[in-house]
């Protein structure tokens, strides 16, 4: 066994690895996958000076408890988290955002996120993983991916197949902010729908269910009327686009979405809002908003701008 691992002794909850993921290839039916919330991805990356597609690990609402055995190596921890790092009879609470040393049986515990979703769990250097499909993301449904398609598990052992050279601490002052109001462009069936059911959409707020996964995100509390057919042919779908099924109750495709589907779309939510989105825990109250395809794209390449200039801030 390689000298350098991560001995897991408790997995969290939908721990697996992610990064960037598979964009292009739809067209065999290949789910795009990749971490959930990008910005939070790069930004931890970033922090560790990796090539940024390196893949991670990405957790939610807990992370794993593991302990390191091997060589120095720096860490780095994203999104809104709450985790402790033991050394000998010592324990500090640790700050997201931030890179640290960790040397030989240091145990991390990442106890939870904070009022959000997702979090991100970055090494300087490279986790011993597979490629498939040109990438190491992990969709668990599909069975697709490194680690077997399967999410990291009680007892394993993460191996670390590259060190890269050690840095000195980075640090970036960042605050995930939060988001209420969803924007959207419209669905290509959006004239499936009555004046009522669109009026519904936008008016009302709606309840992410706990049903939610890295699939989809489902809707509650308000259906929406389709007066053509509740079922089509099925076609291509995109990440963020809103399926309405025979229920009306909207749901959300997100980064494991299956590549056709067979509801009418009534809209899709814009890249630029799609990070916040996913950060959005169950039983948090959303409404959406419509724009314009040419304000969607603008604000996609002023969300671009602004993660590179945060990035930029690291020091």
């Amino acid at each position: 066994m390689n000298k350098n691992y991560f001995e897991v002794f408790r997995a969290g909850i939908n721990s697996t690895f992610q990064d960037k993921g598979r964009s292009n290839l739809h067209h065999v039916g290949i789910p795009c996958s990749g971490a959930m919330d990008s910005r939070n991805y790069l930004i931890a990356n970033s922090l560790l000076e990796n090539d940024l597609s390196s893949a991670v690990i990405e957790f939610a609402y807990q992370g794993p408890l593991f302990k390191y055995h091997g060589e120095n190596i720096n860490i780095a921890i994203t999104g809104d988290v709450i985790f402790k790092i033991k050394r000998d009879m010592t324990e500090i609470q640790g700050s997201c955002n931030k890179s640290y040393l960790i040397k030989d049986g240091d145990e991390i515990d990442i106890l939870s996120t904070n009022k959000s979703v997702y979090g991100y769990f970055a090494i300087n250097g490279k986790f011993d993983l597979k490629y498939q499909w040109g990438s190491c993301s992990i969709n668990t449904k599909a069975q697709l991916g490194s680690n077997n398609g399967e999410k990291i598990y009680d007892g394993q052992k993460i191996i670390i197949s590259k060190i890269n050279s050690l840095k000195s601490t980075k640090e970036l002052n960042y605050i995930n902010t939060k988001i209420e109001k969803i924007r959207v462009i419209k669905g290509t069936n959006y004239d499936y729908f009555s004046k009522e059911g669109i009026n519904t959409f936008f008016n009302k707020s709606f309840t992410i269910s706990k049903l939610s996964d890295r699939m989809g995100m489902r809707l509650e509390g308000h259906k929406i009327d389709n007066i053509v057919n509740t079922n089509i042919k099925s076609e291509g779908l995109i990440k963020g686009v809103v399926q309405v099924p025979a229920d009306g109750n909207p749901i959300i495709m997100l980064s494991d979405y299956g590549t056709i589907g067979g509801y009418p779309k009534i809209g899709v939510v814009i890249s630029a809002d799609y990070d916040k989105l996913v950060q959005l825990m169950s039983g948090s109250k959303i409404k959406f908003q419509e724009i314009e395809l040419p304000e969607a794209e603008t604000l996609y390449d002023l969300y671009q701008m602004e993660t590179k200039n945060i990035i930029s801030q690291i020091k």
